[in-house]
């Protein structure tokens, strides 16, 4: 049953009977006991202080036993749930075991067996006790956070089962056994009680009794099991009776609710293809009851017939929408759908809410049921499309779309299951009819579709998606979600195979993909919608905007495949194939290459780059046999996985694609090679040698996989024990050997490669060692310089020994013999008490005048008269040329 019908069916049920909300489940999930159910044993409780006290003790023999013992107790006591007011003792008795599990290991089992309990939802006796124990209960989960720490993979992998399960929408439900249910069930109670319905009845409490025990017996025990043996012509026609009598001659508040109740139960066995409801009349008049109110009818069943707007009648109307649903799937049903106006009954909710008009319904309730109406088009229309275009469907849903966008004074109470998300707005009217619409396009329908564009239904909906960007907003975010996804879908069907239809998408389709994929990447982690719709976004490339080259132009020039390779960097598993072959249809376009090979990702990392190692990670997976540096292992089989090598070869039909070709399409490698390909295998730039290895076979890819379909076409002859003709043998054993000569080549090609970036290391690493040590020479040639200068600065018998070392050195430098009349220039100041060699220019901080008449007071040049200016001597420039006598110019 789905999530509306769980609803329609527990909303229908008779105060003080058992009732499961249909609301979602809050967290954590608690659970009401009714007193039924604490006779029965459900709330139960035991003096868990004593427990505790006995767990805190550590110096008693025999201690471990009784604690151990103790722990069990609590387990089997609470075994249908923990009862809140109870709540921060369990968790106590919980952490208790936990800390006594590193030294004694006993423990982990009754810490396991607790937190499987703490994944029930928590039980409450009173209504104030979900707020009276609201702190226990806080305290209590954030504790499970705690024993994370704790050194065991059991207990942290159940305490991740049991978070899950406090958000699970439908937490597996606890039956208490029934032996009175069980011994009826056997003794085929339901199909006798349920014949017996519409017995003669004085007392008036058969037909109550009755049901109640139906619904025990459907609750208690197997719910298949009693619709099989309810799903027979006689209990079918007695509660086709009944059903009928409390509709048209019921009129207390007693009888609407036992009405609604066996509507319910009728609902359940309508879900049994083999229940006979059409044999027996009950759907023609369960459809009639559905639609008179919408689609007039002479039938005397409604004559005088008229609905209230009471609790009881509203949950009626919605409880036949529900049944209509599950009637349609029997394909049986359809014409009686037809006859009965289906189609345009639930039409006349698909309109605007008319406020001078007076209708039976609130306004809360005619909004519930408008939406209950939509939905259950988009499930019955997809079978009645002629019913739908005589009804003009398509321009119906687009005018109400069009009245959704609208800025019309509307307040939406988004109080039903339907109405999720849309208080205050139209967005759950929109969602319902984007649904209807998503439902009709994929029926591919051209009929239907053609109609839809005749109608501007691409540009309409386009709107409407910049629309919602512009409202968006955290509170309604998943539901907007929802609606982009839709529409983006709805484009993707209308547009497919349609270059027209692809026209009319245009720059401004292209310009809203680019903008759902600049999203922000965090986002696809936060499973509010945002995976769907990339998914639709993707799909709408495929399908909107490939084969159309005025938009694949303008997709290249706004940087498209930028963002589609961004996206296969971030390596989402699920994405990848489809990124992939959009990647491929997209390389058929001249101008895409360049694109390609332009793109950087982190690192530098160019596209080519990417994808091998998008290769390597998949054989990985696969289990393909490779070495440590990614060679081939097997030259006969290099491409064969790990499921490959543990399927056998059967024979198959020629129409059966064998293991080999499925393979082609189960993983991404025929992609990867196929963009390579196109990129050309020859100039791919930004690979390393591993890399360039595992091209080696990428290079090879169809070759090999040529090779493997052939060996698998040879031995299937060999296993169905055939002899083929000495050519074809030759053929085949021909092309087997070719095959594994590919291998053994790229083996030898690959083994070439490793041994040449080997060497290749070997001379980097051996220039790094000369880099190394012509470092240290040069610093310990810079050590033994400084050490040299400190010796001449500070031992004056050093400098004279350097200062006539240099002298010697500078004349042996000399010529010894002078040409004849040659000028001669000296090349150093004698007198200089310097080791440094002295050039042309030389400047010179001065000493103060006023210490030993500065560091020039004894040179040759100092004895000549300087003229001095300020006062000072602060800066000498000694320069001398080769025409002009030695001259110092003061500074």
């Amino acid at each position: 049953m789905s999530t509306a019908e769980a609803a329609a069916t527990a909303e229908a049920r008779e105060p003080g009977t058992r009732i499961k909300s249909s609301s979602p489940r809050q967290i954590p999930a608690v659970g009401v006991v009714t007193q039924d159910e604490e006779a029965q044993g459900v709330f139960t409780s035991m003096d868990l202080n004593r427990v505790i006290k006995l767990l805190e003790e550590t110096e008693k023999d025999d201690l471990e036993e009784k604690q151990l013992k103790s722990v069990k107790k609590v387990v089997q006591c609470y075994q249908n749930g923990l009862p809140l007011r109870d709540l921060a003792q369990i968790f106590k008795i919980l952490n208790l075991c936990a800390g006594k599990i590193k030294k004694q290991p006993h423990f982990i089992e009754p810490a396991y067996n607790i937190l499987k309990l703490c994944g029930l939802p928590f039980l409450k006796k009173k209504v104030s006790d979900e707020i009276t124990y609201a702190e226990d209960t806080a305290n209590s989960i954030a504790l499970l956070g705690d024993l994370m720490k704790v050194p065991s993979s059991e207990l942290r992998i159940q305490i991740c089962k049991c978070i899950i399960d406090f958000y699970h929408a439908e937490p597996p439900k606890q039956h208490i056994p029934e032996v009175n249910c069980t011994l009826m069930v056997k003794a085929q109670a339901a199909s006798g009680i349920c014949a017996h319905l519409d017995d003669p009845d004085p007392s008036g409490q058969l037909l109550f009794r009755s049901s109640e025990i139906l619904w025990n017996l459907l609750e208690k025990s197997s719910k298949e099991e009693i619709i099989q043996q309810l799903s027979n012509l006689e209990c079918v026609l007695a509660l086709k009776e009944v059903f009928k009598n409390l509709l048209t001659r019921g009129f207390s508040h007693y009888d609407r609710q036992l009405r609604n109740d066996i509507l319910v139960i009728t609902t359940i066995i309508a879900q049994n293809p083999g229940a006979p409801m059409i044999e027996c009349g009950f759907t023609r008049d369960l459809i009639l009851f559905a639609t008179f109110n919408e689609v007039k009818s002479q039938n005397p069943l409604v004559k005088g017939l008229k609905l209230s707007n009471s609790y009881e009648d509203f949950e009626l109307k919605k409880l036949l929408f529900n049944i209509i649903v599950i009637l349609c799937k029997d394909l049986s049903t359809i014409q009686l759908l037809i006859d009965g106006k289906v189609i345009l009954a639930l039409f006349s909710y698909v309109k605007k809410p008319e406020k001078q008009k007076i209708i039976e319904w609130s306004a809360a309730q005619y909004e519930e049921l408008q939406l209950h109406a939509i939905a259950t088009l988009s499930s019955v229309a997809p079978f009645l499309t002629e019913e739908y275009m005589l009804c003009q469907g398509n321009a119906r849903v687009l005018a109400f779309l069009e009245w959704c966008e609208s800025e019309d004074s509307f307040f939406s109470h988004g109080n039903s299951f339907h109405g999720t998300g849309g208080r205050g707005n139209k967005f759950a009217q929109m969602r319902y009819s984007l649904r209807l619409l998503r439902a009709m396009v994929y029926l591919e329908n051209e009929t239907i579709n053609k109609d839809l564009c005749e109608k501007g239904t691409v540009q309409q909906l386009l709107g409407i998606f910049k629309n919602t960007i512009s409202k968006y907003n955290d509170k309604e975010e998943a539901i907007l979600l929802e609606i982009q996804s839709d529409i983006l879908l709805i484009l993707s069907g209308l547009c497919e195979h349609h270059i027209p239809r692809k026209e009319i998408f245009g720059t401004e389709g292209v310009d809203i993909i680019l903008h759902v994929m600049k999203t922000d990447p965090k986002k696809l982690q936060t499973g509010l919608g945002y995976n769907v719709l990339l998914f639709s976004t993707l799909d709408s490339i495929w399908c909107c905007i490939l084969g159309c080259y005025p938009l694949e132009d303008y997709f290249l020039e706004k940087e498209g495949i930028f963002l589609l390779l961004d996206l296969l960097a971030l390596n989402p598993q699920k994405f990848c194939n489809l990124i992939l072959g959009i990647m491929v249809e997209f390389c058929d376009n001249p101008k895409t290459a360049a694109h390609v090979n332009a793109w950087r990702g982190k690192k530098d990392q160019t596209a080519a780059s990417l994808l091998i190692k998008l290769w390597r990670k998949e054989e990985k997976e696969l289990g393909v046999k490779r070495d440590k540096h990614g060679k081939i292992i097997d030259t006969k089989k290099p491409l064969f996985t790990s499921f490959q090598e543990k399927q056998k070869i059967t024979p198959l039909p020629a129409n059966c694609p064998t293991i080999a070709v499925m393979d082609v399409a189960e993983n991404i490698r025929a992609k990867i090679y196929a963009v390579l390909g196109k990129l050309d295998f020859e100039n791919l730039p930004g690979l390393s040698a591993e890399d360039f290895v595992t091209l080696c076979i990428i290079h090879r890819y169809l070759d090999f996989k040529t090779g493997e379909i052939w060996n698998e076409i040879y031995e299937e002859i060999k296993l169905e024990k055939l002899r083929p003709v000495t050519m074809d043998k030759n053929i085949l054993e021909s092309i087997t050997t070719a095959s594994e000569n590919i291998g053994k080549m790229v083996a030898s090609l690959q083994s070439e490669m490793i041994e040449s970036q080997a060497c290749q290391d070997v001379q980097n690493e051996q220039k790094v060692y000369t880099k190394i040590q012509a470092t240290h020479k040069q610093r310990e040639l810079a050590n033994k310089s400084w050490e040299n200068f400190l010796a001449r600065t500070s031992n004056a018998k050093t400098l004279k020994k350097a200062k006539r070392l240099q002298e010697k050195a500078i004349e042996s430098s000399r010529r010894s013999k002078q040409p004849p009349n040659a000028v001669f220039h000296w090349t150093d100041i004698k007198g200089l008490n310097t080791t440094v060699p002295s050039g042309r220019v030389v400047t010179v901080e001065s000493t103060p005048a006023r210490l030993v008449g500065g560091p020039l007071a004894d040179t040759d040049i100092a004895l000549k008269k300087l003229p001095i200016r300020g006062g000072a001597l602060q800066r000498v420039k000694a320069v001398k040329t080769v025409d002009e006598p030695k001259k110092s110019v003061p500074t």
